[in-house]
């Protein structure tokens, strides 16, 4: 019989961080610190929005790019937060999650040899996308003594003539770092220069703790070349409901729109009807979870301190990248050290590429109690391994 498998599919690799979670999956008491959900329920006003769809029937497919009454108010979205003008008919598509709407934004996008710029440590899903697209993935490592932040400098030198887009996955998963808007306008300029097109993975906009998110396509000359991706899974806890979009150059959307025709029909009713929900009355519950989040960020901070372990401030999404470089192991050999002599699972850094090495994410979508026991134990665990030095 001859293979049934895709060379292309076989070559990707799996996701670096579901590994740990199949182990603590099967470890009795293990405290796992490495899933990036929120902790908390989905606002009740929202789930009622969904109920309340089903109880009058709206169980139909809407329209392949979403309903018109939800588009209109992602719209009114981006027009308050980051006064930016859509038009809801033509420049957004609602999709199954980012995670589709990255998906389709590059295949609708990239042509066989073209390069796709992937600043790392970041989200596992755009290298296989990218390739699964015909791509090519060109990695742009970050840097901790520049807070993982992308340069001019580093963006620069690694554009070529076959580059055409750069993903921008800022506030970042899992360093936690963010892009201000001088860093912006710095690699805004190397942009326009080189003509390529961005990718801006928006999801975590809500989730920053110095300053209000700045999107790239609010600086001049950005809106037009760039897909912002975003969605309501970390904003609005509302993960399982599977519910992103995408905004964009009406060229780009209306062929993402054509993909998404075909794979999926359209993103799940009851979940569009209750995210119209959650942009009209959904900010004090962003501002309540943000204001928890801010806590627990700063706790961890200072237990880092306490412990002696180095960690750069994140100001973004829920996550804590601390270095563990001093301890001679790899990220993989510390976080499989912990989850074993201490039952508490984090994700190596090198899950989000090789720039990840020496790194550990750990989330902080956790409540204070259980935060607190896991530092108790990762205080222990890393006396313990001083003392072995």
């Amino acid at each position: 019989m001859r293979n049934p498998l895709s060379d292309t599919i076989v070559n990707i690799k799996p996701s670096g961080i579901r590994k740990f979670f199949d182990i603590v999956s099967e470890m009795k008491d293990a405290i796992s610190l490495g899933v990036g959900e929120p902790d908390f329920d989905t606002p009740w006003h929202i789930r009622d929005e969904g109920i309340y769809s089903l109880e009058k029937g709206r169980t139909f497919y809407t329209s392949n790019s979403g309903l018109k009454d939800l588009k209109v108010e992602i719209c009114n979205y981006m027009k308050r937060s980051q006064n930016v003008d859509y038009n809801p008919d033509t420049d957004v598509i609602v999709t199954v999650g980012g995670s589709e709407a990255i998906d389709i934004g590059f295949r609708a996008m990239l042509n066989p040899g073209d390069e796709v710029l992937i600043p790392q440590p970041s989200y596992v899903s755009y290298e296989p996308c990218a390739i699964l697209a015909g791509a090519k993935p060109v990695i742009i490592n970050l840097k901790a003594e520049n807070e993982f932040r992308l340069t001019a400098e580093e963006l620069e030198a690694a554009i070529t003539d076959k580059t055409k887009i750069l993903v921008l996955p800022f506030p970042n998963n899992p360093t936690g770092s963010i892009m201000e808007k001088e860093d912006l306008e710095k690699i805004v300029k190397v942009i326009i220069e080189k003509d390529i097109f961005v990718m801006s993975d928006e999801i975590y906009a809500e989730l920053t703790y110095k300053d209000k998110h700045v999107s790239i396509t609010s600086i001049p000359g950005m809106k037009e070349r760039t897909i912002l991706i975003n969605g309501f899974s970390k904003a609005y806890a509302m993960t399982g409901w599977r519910l992103g979009y995408a905004c964009g150059p009406k060229e780009i959307i209306q062929q993402m729109t054509k993909i998404h025709q075909y794979a999926i029909m359209c993103a799940p009713t009851t979940s569009q009807y209750a995210a119209v929900e959650a942009l009209k009355n959904g900010d004090d519950d962003i501002k309540e979870m943000r204001t928890a989040y801010n806590q627990r960020r700063r706790f961890l901070m200072n237990a880092f301190k306490e412990m002696g372990l180095e960690c750069f401030e994140p100001y973004g999404a829920f996550y804590v990248f601390p270095c563990i470089k001093e301890f001679g192991m790899t990220s993989e050999e510390f976080a499989t050290r912990f989850l074993k002599e201490e039952k508490v699972a984090t994700v190596p850094g090198t899950a989000f590429g090789d720039s990840g090495e020496g790194f550990l994410r750990i989330s902080y979508a956790y409540s204070l109690e259980t935060l607190k026991i896991a530092m108790d134990k990762l205080s222990k665990f890393i006396t313990r391994l001083r003392e072995e030095k």
